[in-house]
């Protein structure tokens, strides 16, 4: 498999990358490496990882609590301490070994450190695999609300292995699927084809073609100033649920795809109402949605914290939600605005 150049690194799949990593390493003679994990990472991942990695550098494990509730600034400090603890300076590596969490909050603990430090990102589930490790984004949550605090950073390179995915259950890999299915009805329909006929899926080739869709993407608008923003769809009402789930003590948290799975659906609504997205093809998102996620009962009486959320997301401007929207699969409009009727409207239809 091919690697992929992005902005200012590659992205390299399966042996190749474990070769070119060790290639990078002996290259810039880093002083020390240090490997972030999870407890899941570390047992399941890093013994994979580290026979296939070969290096004379001191190495230096730093494990952190898994779960979206530790994305934040408190765990990066412990990070920072560690790091400082253990003897590294500027001439160190990181490598993030793990999935979102892992490579959000790693690349942003790495490119704060003595005001930057290399790092490398190994993800290990689907959902970082296509979305997280890719594009330069890095961050942690403030409270509930996603990825407040963060910066673009790019890492020195991207290792793809899908034999990772071994180590994940099969809600992770759904949840990976939700980003898969963004990159579908917004950029490549036949992604979208694939996954609705329910073929034998390859799922290489869907990683594969997902990165190869975001680092197009991303190459064109590094900043999000403009087409970018289609990475979004389904992501603003999304990610407002998942942060309610995440802060409801009466509620078990959704994980980043079955809440984006949510807003995908009730944004193709939305689409469909403002528009005129076809109604077929709403009804075709929802069918698609509903095979393979369960469904998730919004109350009515959780709408207006839902909502309340909205006013938080990190795209608004002057106040304002921004929701990018379907014309028709593969034709978008960015920054739309819509009412707070229509959002529950949408919410209502997801729940028919």
């Amino acid at each position: 498999m091919k690697s992929i150049k992005a902005i200012s690194y590659p992205v390299h799949f399966q042996d190749k990358a474990y070769k070119e990593l060790s290639t990078l390493v002996t290259k810039n003679n880093y002083s020390t490496i240090f490997i972030l994990v999870d407890e899941n990472t570390f047992e399941h991942c890093y013994p994979k990882f580290i026979r296939n990695f070969s290096a004379e550098n001191r190495i230096e494990i730093i494990e952190i609590e898994s779960g979206e509730i530790n994305k934040n600034l408190e765990t990066c400090i412990g990070v920072w301490n560690a790091i400082t603890e253990l003897g590294g300076d500027r001439k160190s590596l990181l490598i993030t070994l793990g999935g979102g969490v892992i490579t959000d909050l790693g690349g942003f603990v790495a490119s704060c450190f003595k005001r930057g430090i290399d790092f490398v990102n190994v993800p290990t589930t689907l959902l970082s695999m296509v979305d997280a490790s890719v594009g330069g984004k890095t961050g942690v949550d403030l409270g509930v609300l996603k990825n407040q605090i963060g910066l673009f950073a790019n890492p020195e390179m991207v290792l793809v292995d899908a034999a990772y995915l071994e180590t994940v259950t099969p809600r992770e890999i759904k949840s990976g699927m939700a980003e898969i299915i963004k990159y579908g009805v917004t950029y490549d329909i036949k992604l979208f084809n694939e996954i609705k006929q329910n073929k034998e899926l390859h799922i290489k080739d869907l990683i594969f073609r997902s990165i190869e869709i975001k680092n197009e993407v991303v190459l064109e608008d590094p900043k999000e100033k403009n087409i970018r923003k289609i990475l979004n769809f389904g992501h603003t009402l999304g990610h407002a649920i998942e942060s309610f789930y995440l802060e409801s003590e009466n509620k078990e948290n959704l994980t980043h795809g079955e809440a984006i799975a949510i807003g995908m659906v009730c944004e193709s609504y939305m689409s469909s109402r403002l528009l005129g997205f076809p109604a077929e093809k709403v009804a075709e998102v929802k069918e698609v949605v509903l095979a393979i996620y369960d469904k998730i009962n919004l109350l009515k009486e959780d709408f207006v914290a839902i909502i309340e959320l909205l006013k938080h997301d990190k795209k608004n401007v002057n106040g304002q939600v921004n929701f990018v929207l379907l014309n028709d699969y593969e034709n978008f409009k960015l920054d739309c605005k819509v009412a707070e009727e229509l959002i529950i409207e949408s919410m209502e239809f997801y729940n028919l």
